[in-house]
């Protein structure tokens, strides 16, 4: 059964590899593929390159013309994602990345403050009804609109109905970069990624909670 119902104090999570804190904090934002690149940035890439391509040079991002997905900062609705899950398994054939889970981190940041600060600060924001890097998902960028994401494909801890899957990768969107005073967590699998997190994110002032949630990892 479908479920559009939203929930409430709805969180957004960007998952990354420990070692890409440091630069985050450094620059005191999150951000896109298209502004990483145009930047030259030495971070860790972790995604698909074939689909980041497809974001960066094909998706537009309807709602807001001219505009392409790879031009946002993603995050999902929910932990413990369908991309967490590829990565855990190292053997994705267009994806570098060998790591496995470990090292990577989710960043929590609160959906209805983001969206404040979005509108305050007059910066583009959307979000997908599923995978933002397939062809036929939709973009919105009203929350009136967020009954149109599947909360119960979001929520699913069983996948595998490819239909499910599609729907629980349901993205929300910034463009171009993400300030770090809104990640108000970091969640991690275990207390050795939590100390690599404390040491990267050192004496910076704003220090989101440090947290093992290893619920969200598989």
């Amino acid at each position: 059964m479908i479920v559009t119902t939203v929930p409430q104090d709805q969180k957004i999570f960007h998952i990354t590899p420990v070692s890409n804190l440091a630069g985050i904090v450094g620059d005191q934002v999150l951000w896109s593929d298209a502004a990483r690149l145009a930047k030259g940035l030495d971070c860790q890439i972790v995604g698909m390159s074939r689909i980041k391509q497809r974001r960066l040079m094909e998706i537009e991002v309807a709602c807001h013309q001219g505009t392409k997905v790879g031009e946002y900062v993603p995050f999902y609705f929910c932990p413990r994602s369908v991309m967490l899950y590829i990565l855990c398994r190292g053997n994705h054939p267009d994806i570098d990345y060998r790591g496995g889970q470990e090292p990577i981190v989710h960043l929590q940041a609160d959906l209805a403050a983001t969206v404040a600060w979005a509108k305050s600060s007059h910066v583009w924001w959307a979000f997908s009804n599923g995978n933002a890097g397939a062809f036929v998902t939709k973009f919105y960028s009203d929350l009136s609109d967020l009954n149109r994401v599947d909360w119960s494909a979001v929520q699913a801890a069983d996948w595998r109905d490819l239909a499910v899957r599609e729907r629980k990768q349901a993205e929300f969107l910034v463009y171009e970069s993400f300030p770090w005073q809104l990640v108000e967590k970091i969640g991690v699998v275990n207390t050795r990624t939590a100390t690599q997190v404390n040491q990267a994110i050192g004496d910076a002032n704003h220090q989101p909670v440090v947290k093992v949630e290893q619920e969200w990892y598989y």
